[in-house]
């Protein structure tokens, strides 16, 4: 459990760092939506380049990720059928999906995917899966919704073009393309895109940090309902449904099984909260989904590793 135990912290110690930072306010009032921008816009494009650069395409179509798909559609039609409901409307239900059911494969699904698991790769899958579907298909939602296109030619080339001028899209393209052609870079052409890659998690946790402070106890204040719906789907529901459908569904058994649980237990990612801030909507509910679904998945997965591992 050493992969456990070093990703959490990693992400704990950067948050802390950004908390002292916005009690002290040392970087200014502004230095959240900075932090944010910098994430969304030029380091977390970067990142996903490199990332991606070197995946092996054939990973997309095992098993494993049906798995790690359908325990994913099945958070969020339990979300979008509460948010029609309850009549949320439609960006607090597209964020609500997202804080449900979109994992932290990155910072610190890497890790564990590496000192849990022992296979890195695992987790490329899912970072496909949620850049190249779920971000654009939610960033499209989410700027439809709010934004003033009325009329169907306008909706429909809006909603063609959004996901292409998403940063981190065009970039996660770009990876895979450079991966599926089989063409190396030189070294020379790589290195300011791992230089500045290297700031997007940093950015990320240092604005989720800064949030933090100021605001009352995670999960106690007029957002308390949301936030226990969201955490109980990402920590609970979405791990049980991966390893019903693996086990019952798919026969998966041994590393199989315990990796696709692993992976789905993950918490909630710190992407959620950059496009919260992005466009504005749940910023309260995110950033506390993000926090309680982080340290409720310490148990989680040393449950799962007790019975599976």
């Amino acid at each position: 459990m050493s992969g456990v135990v070093t990703g959490f912290g990693v992400i704990t110690t950067v948050v802390v760092i950004g908390y002292m930072l916005g009690r002290l306010s040392l970087l200014g009032p502004g230095a959240r939506d900075v932090l944010s921008a910098l994430a969304f816009y030029v380091a977390g494009p970067a990142l996903m380049f490199t990332i991606l650069l070197d995946t092996d395409l054939s990973v997309l179509w095992s098993g494993k990720v049906v798995v790690s798909a359908l325990s994913v559609a099945v958070v969020v039609l339990a979300v979008v059928a509460t948010g029609l409901l309850r009549r949320w409307g439609v960006s607090r239900t597209t964020m609500s999906a997202l804080a449900s059911s979109y994992v932290n494969a990155g910072n610190l699904g890497l890790p564990i995917a590496s000192y849990v698991l022992g296979d890195a790769s695992l987790v490329a899958p899912i970072l496909l899966t949620q850049m190249l579907v779920m971000a654009p298909v939610a960033v499209t939602v989410l700027d439809l919704a709010g934004g003033e296109v009325r009329g169907a030619g306008p909706v429909l080339r809006r909603a063609l073009g959004t996901p292409v001028r998403n940063p981190l899209l065009l970039a996660s393209l770009a990876g895979v393309t450079v991966s599926a052609v089989g063409w190396s870079p030189p070294a020379p052409f790589l290195e300011p895109f791992g230089l500045i890659g290297g700031m997007a998690v940093p950015a990320m946790l240092l604005a989720f940090g800064i949030s933090l402070h100021g605001s009352g106890m995670p999960g106690r204040g007029p957002q308390r309902g949301a936030v226990l719906f969201a955490v109980s789907l990402k920590s609970v529901v979405q791990p049980l449904t991966a390893w019903a459908l693996g086990a019952l569904a798919f026969d998966l058994s041994g590393p199989d099984l315990f990796a696709v649980v692993v992976l789905a237990a993950l918490p909630t990612a710190q992407n959620v909260f950059t496009y919260s801030l992005r466009f504005r909507t749940e910023v309260d509910t995110v950033r506390d989904t993000v926090l309680i679904s982080t340290f409720a998945t310490v148990p989680v997965l040393f449950a799962v590793t007790f019975l599976l591992g």
